[in-house]
């Protein structure tokens, strides 16, 4: 399950949305991704900057060892990133989340850059673009995350997957699972046993 700040909620204040998400949906949800990236939410990728992260995964984390305590079940907690930042950023990123053991890292949310879809009639739509114009952009962040870690870290890579080449792609930089959206949207059901061979073919090659 997803979670991240209301679009209101200053970002100041944050924290209060992420706790009270967590806290609902801590019993039912097979993972908890934590949003800090969605370009569509007013001020919510400042969130990824270094102090304000840092606090945000500390206090998250804190509270999902209480909420595993009281509950008697461990619900993982992953952090879904943007593929807008600087390579210095991932790595503190990658650095902090595994000295607080948190479960994995999503890469990437969709992308605020238009430079794949210059010229194109619709490129300066509002909003995140996502779909195989991200592709080489968040595999590059997988394997910046995967780098940092040296391979500690799982990475959940996402972005750009249509295919058992565009999988493979991602498994090889590093990611340990893969997630479809756009491809699936665009080019049906089949592209996930396309990228299931992709995958599985990648795995056992290593």
């Amino acid at each position: 399950i997803n979670i991240g700040k209301n679009l209101t909620t200053p970002v100041s204040d944050a924290v209060d949305d992420y706790l009270i998400c967590m806290k609902k949906v801590y019993t039912v949800a097979d993972y908890i991704a934590v949003n800090v990236s969605s370009p569509n939410t007013p001020g919510l990728r400042d969130l990824q900057g270094e102090e304000q992260f840092a606090a945000l995964a500390r206090t998250l984390k804190t509270e999902q060892l209480r909420l595993a305590e009281q509950h008697g079940r461990y619900t993982p907690l992953v952090f879904k990133i943007a593929p807008d930042q600087a390579q210095d950023a991932i790595r503190a990123q990658a650095e902090l989340l595994l000295e607080l053991k948190v479960d994995g890292v999503i890469a990437t949310n969709t992308t605020v850059s238009r430079d794949e879809v210059r010229g194109h009639a619709h490129a300066e739509e509002a909003g995140g673009l996502s779909g195989e114009p991200l592709a080489a952009r968040a595999t590059a962040v997988v394997a910046a995350l995967s780098a940092a870690s040296g391979g500690a870290l799982p990475i959940i890579g996402v972005g750009g997957i249509s295919d058992k080449a565009s999988a493979s792609e991602k498994i090889d930089a590093g990611a340990n699972l893969v997630q479809i959206y756009t491809g699936f949207i665009y080019r049906g059901p089949s592209r996930i046993a396309e990228a299931v061979a992709g995958c599985v073919e990648t795995f056992s090659q290593s």
